[in-house]
């Protein structure tokens, strides 16, 4: 498959200066970059594209062989960007029986910390953090907009991420010539191999700094303590997480930002239990007497207050179903429910008196009448016993 023009592969034209270059290369390297595009292998494809096109683009003289022969500039072992040339492979050379180096990248990888071929200049992210954030359930059930303050990793005041001395601009790595990474040589079970790493005095930059920032020592970063303003929406739940784009740390020499990761845990309620992602339930003590006669009583909702009706001889455990009145829905203004469960509370501490007219009480009730559900259980109670009537045991 044919190359790609690399001012295409950049979306620059080709009198492009070397500041929009920069700011093409860095705009698409954060867009495909692998830590964020993690299960799309085409991304992934299309970031080692935008690198090869970097690496060429950004450093003068490639640039020049670029622009004058294409791509030819730097096949066969010309002088070009990630190319393999025939020496220095101890016999494995491109032209080797169609055996290229490049076919060994996850064997030689692992001898030399990277992958098989060059990948041009790094563009350094950031570390994602992680923040854990507690919610009561009124704001899970509305939705809430919470202010988060944490440390960390930003780009450096002084030389604004770079790196450099203020007043002192970046140049081109002496050790690695710009491409960020270096050959170097060991020695294998397969012989002395020959193998790409990344260059350790620019960190796979390709830049380093005439002078370093005196404040950050030529990292660009800076501890500090971070804002930021983060709408959560309703029906959030215990366990699930939110990620803030570009809010972690810094990537060094003005790399791109990590994410923040908001791992979520909904605070337990005194009076409502969440039964579902949008339901809600409460448990609403009841007089016996009430539950005897019926009557109307106030249950609490999540927006206040809110009266009832109890029909006479309400069991305990009885529930009503207040429509609309639990956790907003996360895409629409709808609401789950709310559950009222009622748990008749019997008197305790009673006088004498008082039991003397329970006890009449009573007495002057029908069981079969009055206790419906009791009357039926004996009835079945005695069904039962009755079949060992005349059973004999031994």
């Amino acid at each position: 498959m044919a190359k790609r023009d690399y001012y295409e592969v950049l979306g620059v034209p080709k009198n492009a200066s070397e500041q929009d270059i920069k700011k093409a290369y860095r705009s698409m390297a954060k867009k495909y970059h692998p830590d964020r595009n993690k299960d799309n292998p085409e991304a992934e494809a299309k970031f080692k594209e935008v690198q090869e096109a970097n690496e060429v683009l950004s450093d003068p003289q490639k640039k020049a062989a670029y622009d004058q022969y294409g791509h030819a500039a730097f096949e066969n072992g010309g002088a070009g960007a990630g190319g393999f040339g025939g020496q220095g492979f101890g016999g494995f050379s491109s032209g080797a029986g169609g055996f290229d180096f490049e076919d060994l990248g996850d064997i030689f990888g692992s001898f030399f910390g990277g992958r098989g071929r060059s990948q041009g200049p790094r563009v350094h992210q950031g570390d994602d953090l992680r923040y854990n954030l507690t919610l009561t359930l009124e704001e899970v059930a509305f939705g809430t907009e919470k202010e988060l303050k944490y440390k960390r990793n930003g780009q450096c005041k002084t030389c604004h991420g770079s790196g450099a001395e203020p007043g002192h601009s970046m140049k081109t790595c002496d050790k690695c010539n710009g491409s960020g990474h270096v050959r170097v040589q060991q020695r294998t079970l397969f012989g002395m191999t020959s193998g790409i790493q990344e260059c350790d005095k620019c960190h796979g930059t390709g830049k380093i700094p005439e002078k370093e920032c005196h404040t950050c020592h030529g990292t660009g970063l800076e501890r500090e303590t971070f804002t930021k303003k983060v709408r959560f929406p309703s029906g959030l739940q215990t366990g699930q997480r939110l990620v803030v784009r570009e809010c972690g740390d810094a990537g060094a020499n003005g790399g791109v930002f990590g994410d923040l990761r908001v791992h979520i845990t909904v605070a337990k309620h005194d009076i409502f239990e969440r039964i579902s992602e949008y339901d809600i339930r409460c448990e609403v003590p009841l007089k016996m007497t009430t539950a005897i006669l019926g009557g109307e009583v106030e249950v609490p909702t999540l927006n206040g207050k809110k009266k009832i009706i109890i029909p006479e001889g309400t069991q305990n455990g009885k529930t009503f179903r207040l429509r609309n009145e639990g956790i907003k829905y996360a895409r629409s203004e709808n609401r789950g429910d709310e559950i009222v469960e009622i748990k008749v509370e019997t008197p305790t501490n009673l006088t004498d008196k008082q039991k003397e007219i329970l006890r009449e009480f009573d007495d002057s009730l029908d069981n079969k009448k009055n206790y419906k559900k009791a009357h039926s259980f004996k009835d079945k109670i005695k069904r039962f016993f009755s079949k060992f009537e005349n059973w004999e045991f031994w």
